[in-house]
C-alpha cells in the first residue's frame, strides 16, 4: 500500500480555494490545477516540492474557457487532454493540472 501525503510549498502563491497544492501518492504526484498567477513557474515549484520535475509530468489536463485557444496551447504543452468550460478561478482563460511520476 502506497502512502498519500499533501504537498504544499511557500514558493508559489497559496490556494484560491481549500485544496491542497498537490496529492502524492506512492511515486506520483497529482498537481492541482494551475491558473497563470505566475504560469509555468507555480507548476515547477510544485513538482520539485513534491521531490518530481516538469521532465516526469506523464499527463497534462487543461482546462480552456475558448477551446479555439487549442492549437496555441498545444503548441506548448504538446499531448493533453483539453476541456472547455464555461468559468474558470479569477475569469481566466486556462487552468493546467497535471500527473507526474
Amino acid at each position: 500500500m502506497s502512502t498519500i501525503t499533501s504537498v504544499s510549498t511557500p514558493n508559489t502563491p497559496s490556494a484560491i480555494g481549500p485544496y491542497y497544492q498537490a496529492i502524492k501518492a506512492g511515486e506520483f504526484v497529482f498537481v492541482s490545477g494551475c491558473i497563470p498567477l505566475v504560469p509555468f513557474t507555480m507548476q515547477m515549484a510544485v513538482l520539485e516540492a513534491s521531490s518530481s520535475s516538469v521532465g516526469m509530468v506523464v499527463k497534462t489536463t487543461v482546462f480552456l474557457k475558448n477551446m479555439e485557444d487549442f492549437a496555441t496551447v498545444n503548441k506548448i504543452y504538446g499531448t493533453c487532454s483539453a476541456v472547455e468550460v464555461a468559468r474558470l478561478p479569477k475569469d481566466v482563460l486556462f487552468e493546467i493540472e497535471c500527473i507526474a511520476g
